[in-house]
């Protein structure tokens, strides 16, 4: 039996090693080791649980506006792979869109030395090329439980080559846009269509901060995937004559989406078989009348296990985000709970009782996290098929 030799690639951290402060809006200061790019920025902090897949978290755009803590002790040991790497639609491998949109990054413990096959480059050599901050030697169990006690909040992470003066820094803070305030999807959204294949049968993708996963997904369906802005309105989308429409994760209040929310509204109308994922399935809730709010500090990790009501299976999901649907208002509308997430019972997923329309608030594309979910882009593809077969 012949073995093929693989190289592993080993890379020092260059960019690490400055003067770091994380400083929170209600005045807590963390004194930390900053790396990546020496600069000050201001968001909301809220923290992950996940154990790997800091590549494809830190570019997933449902991070904007925010400052990233990841609980897991131990951060950038395997490094980062080529950013250029596409698979054969030219959707990009390894990571969720073109740029790190957290941020800054907040960790325990920044690994010293990467290593792995696909290495291109350390994590803090990634962020210092990307103008993205990062701080560790801080307490992120303590932070963490900081933000689960007292919900999530503004915070400061200042990056320096020379020491960082705590004061000034405060008030830049005390003066910062809150993130409740902020626009994100001029930030996060494509501004033109953009196609992946060359199938005859395409899906729209409604971008409000799509995961590349998400269009993998699709792909691996069999259909061309049509990816449109966020404010694409009923005729544009209808125009590309799709089989069906997913309404994409993204950051923020889905409420700031009201051209979407409009969109969703026509797509149940005409009973067009739809997928919201995330931001998406807040929207399709927005649209067929029920409400939203937010969460005390969220969901995001790749442990968060949800109750699948029509059989009482659990499975095992990866989230991220920080609005749900209130089941309360569910009542008022033509949707049936579908999902429940186990640990707080928050609204997880729901289906259309007489149309086309299922949305889930995880994220069944995963990357990273779990695959256990990945059976929702079938129930988006049968649904699309018994169209078919009536038409």
């Amino acid at each position: 039996m012949h073995f093929s030799r693989v190289t592993i690639s080993i890379k020092k951290a260059q960019q690490a090693n400055k003067h770091g402060k994380l400083i929170l809006s209600d005045g807590t200061v963390f004194d930390g080791i900053g790396f990546g790019y020496p600069k000050t920025v201001f968001g909301e902090i809220v923290f992950n649980t996940g154990m790997v897949g800091y590549t494809e978290t830190l570019t997933d755009p449902s991070y904007a506006g925010q400052i990233l803590t990841l609980t897991y002790p131990l951060i950038g040991n395997y490094g980062v792979p080529d950013p250029q790497t596409t698979d054969s639609s030219g959707i990009p491998e390894f990571f969720e869109s073109e740029r790190i949109q957290a941020r800054g990054l907040v960790v325990h413990e920044l690994s010293e030395f990467a290593s792995h096959w696909n290495l291109k480059m350390t994590l803090d050599e990634w962020m210092y090329n990307e103008k993205v901050p990062g701080i560790s030697g801080i307490d992120t169990r303590g932070l963490t439980k900081k933000l689960r006690s007292g919900g999530v909040m503004m915070a400061a992470l200042a990056v320096s080559d020379s020491p960082i003066d705590t004061e000034q820094v405060k008030k830049q803070l005390a003066e910062a846009n809150p993130y409740t305030s902020e626009q994100f999807m001029d930030q996060v959204s494509t501004k033109t269509a953009q196609t992946f294949g060359t199938e005859q049968d395409c899906v729209v993708v409604i971008d409000t901060g799509v995961k590349n996963a998400i269009l993998r997904n699709v792909r691996d369906l069999g259909y061309k995937v049509v990816k449109l802005p966020w404010n694409a309105t009923i005729d544009q989308v209808l125009s590309y004559k799709p089989k069906g429409v997913i309404l994409s994760n993204g950051p923020g209040d889905p409420e700031k989406c009201p051209q979407t929310i409009d969109t969703a509204k026509q797509l149940i109308e005409k009973n067009i078989p739809t997928l919201g994922i995330c931001l998406g399935a807040q929207i399709i809730g927005l649209a067929g009348g029920a409400t939203t709010y937010k969460l005390k500090y969220g969901h995001r990790g790749q442990n968060k296990s949800c109750v699948n009501l029509k059989n009482n299976q659990v499975y095992v999901t990866s989230q991220n985000h920080g609005y749900g649907i209130d089941p309360e208002s569910l009542k008022n509308t033509n949707f049936d709970l579908w999902f429940t997430n186990a640990d707080d019972n928050t609204v997880e997923g729901i289906r259309h009782k007489l149309k086309k329309i299922i949305a889930v608030q995880f994220h069944p594309e995963a990357s990273p996290g779990p695959y256990d979910c990945k059976y929702v882009f079938e129930e988006l593809d049968s649904m699309i098929k018994e169209g078919d077969s009536n038409s």
